[in-house]
């Protein structure tokens, strides 16, 4: 009993120490991946930001081709509007 109260602290010391180590290498290695991520990651930020002008360019098109079909389409539903609006006074007059 006497030699387990001796020997069982220094297996767990040493068990310990070892455990201690392994986390320290694990943890140089975490901050080694995530240094890696951030280069790629500012890597890929870059590229994509190189696309903003050609994104822009479609946005503004899309927006001139929307103003121009609702100019289109305000304009023949006016007319629409006018012809039959025009049959509607026309029977008034009848009515009248």
């Amino acid at each position: 009993m006497e030699v387990l109260n001796a020997v069982l602290p220094v297996l767990l010391y040493i068990f310990g120490i070892i455990l201690l180590i392994v986390l320290i290498i694990l943890g140089i290695r975490m901050i080694q991946i995530l240094d890696k991520v951030d280069r790629i990651v500012d890597n890929v930020e870059d590229k994509v930001n190189s696309f903003n002008s050609f994104f822009e360019i479609l946005d503004k098109t899309g927006y001139g081709i929307s103003m121009i079909g609702d100019k289109v389409i305000g304009f023949f539903s006016t007319i629409v509007s006018k012809i039959f609006n025009k049959d509607k006074k026309n029977e008034e007059d009848l009515y009248e």
